[in-house]
């Protein structure tokens, strides 16, 4: 079941931009085809604009203010549309230049936050990971996304500000699906490196580690994969994007969400156990 959340936030972020070009138009009294007449436009881009199916480029929020004579408009409109944009990150746009600067650029986030709490139903999280699974795992981003190599800088990177676990005021819960643990990134040797390194660090006491059981009755859905920062912001993990959210309700939501995960995970010795299991099931 496909959660609901991840959109959100920017969606209205979106309609709320949009509203503001409706009404810029209306307070001008011009219609839908005047305004795009003046900007050069065919109807339809006026019409995909206004009604949110299209986000505005700034050239688009210029060109619309400049025709309805509100120029004053803009930088509030080219803020409002920028604040959107760091909602949803291509990850084929931040990581042009590679996955090294990505790994690093997440470091001033990590080092002020105090409580992580991490869902995964996909792979163990960063946090966790040995140098080897993290290269095995950006090798295959890097291939699926096309991004300059520069893997084996990115994996050193990613161990690296992993230090976070063992220092300072942090706290971590992390939360993962069963499917986890059995998912082989890397090679046999590569996985059992990882799930070995993972029961090692579920003993240090900043770290907590449950882990949902697979085929047992359930009353919340597997979700995708999320991060929440204190109560301050969530990162939601897709195939072709990082969302953000930082609205109260939705940072809630993941919250709860979380929570509700964690009522269906083990902990303790029934999941080192199924940890264990899983490095037996390796060929």
């Amino acid at each position: 079941m496909q959660s609901p959340y991840p959109s959100t936030a920017l969606d209205a972020a979106r309609r709320a931009i949009a509203e503001q070009l409706r009404e810029i138009r209306r307070d001008a009294g011009l219609s839908g085809r005047e305004v795009a007449s003046r900007a050069g436009w065919q109807p339809w881009k006026l019409s995909r604009l206004q009604s949110a199916t299209t986000p505005p480029s700034d050239e688009d929020i210029r060109a619309w203010c400049l025709a309805c004579g509100a120029e004053d408009r803009i930088p509030d409109l080219l803020a409002a549309n920028r604040t959107a944009d760091s909602m949803y990150l291509e990850w084929r746009r931040v990581q042009r230049t590679g996955l090294r600067r990505l790994q690093e650029s997440r470091i001033p986030l990590y080092e002020r936050t105090r409580q992580f709490r991490v869902y995964s139903s996909t792979v163990i999280p960063g946090f966790l990971q040995t140098y080897e699974y993290a290269f095995a795992l950006l090798g295959s981003i890097a291939r699926v996304h096309g991004t300059p190599d520069d893997v084996a800088d990115a994996a050193t990177a990613r161990v690296e500000r992993s230090h976070i676990i063992r220092e300072g005021d942090h706290r971590f819960a992390i939360l993962l699906e069963e499917s986890v643990l059995r998912h082989v990134v890397g090679d046999s040797a590569t996985m059992a490196g990882q799930l070995g390194y993972l029961l090692s660090v579920m003993a240090l006491p900043a770290v907590s580690v449950g882990v949902v059981p697979a085929g047992r009755p359930r009353s919340m859905w597997t979700l995708e994969t999320f991060s929440v920062f204190d109560e301050e912001r969530v990162h939601v993990e897709l195939l072709t994007a990082a969302v953000t959210v930082n609205t109260p309700g939705e940072v809630a939501q993941y919250t709860h969400a979380f929570e509700e995960m964690t009522a269906l995970a083990v902990y303790g010795a029934p999941a080192r156990s199924l940890i264990s299991a899983a490095i037996d099931s390796l060929d």
